[in-house]
């Protein structure tokens, strides 16, 4: 089992910043790949970004390419969301998952989730 719990959420004016952190408990983190995922009011879970359980290789969606940093060091068994030049449409609860190894852009092949943070960015 592994167990995650995000932070750093909150309410930001369009064009702020904030950071989210996933921290992991249980197996060994550093053999897990990350993902961000984020649910707006009324939408589906969408794919945020991803990195691999080294910190390689890291992918992230169209919309938030360029904003958004994922970071991760597994000596504090942690992962991390940057999120630059927010925007509304960025409001959503973000969750992090974990995955053996792989990464992907699909929420179905994730096995382990956080409970998620708000985001909510004002206009």
């Amino acid at each position: 089992q592994v167990q995650l719990v995000e932070s750093g959420g909150g309410l930001v004016q369009a064009g702020g910043s904030l950071r989210l952190s996933c921290a992991a408990s249980g197996r060994t983190f550093n053999n897990y790949a990350m993902g961000w995922f984020r649910q707006a009011p009324g939408k589906e879970r969408e794919f945020v970004g991803a990195i691999s359980w080294s910190g390689a290789k890291i992918y992230y969606a169209d919309s938030v390419k360029g904003r958004f940093t994922i970071s991760r060091d597994n000596a504090k068994n942690t992962v991390y969301l940057q999120m630059n030049s927010l925007k509304p449409e960025d409001t959503a609860v973000y969750y992090c998952a974990a995955r053996l190894v792989y990464y992907t852009d699909y929420d179905g092949d994730y096995d382990y989730w956080g409970k998620g943070t708000l985001v909510t960015v004002s206009s």
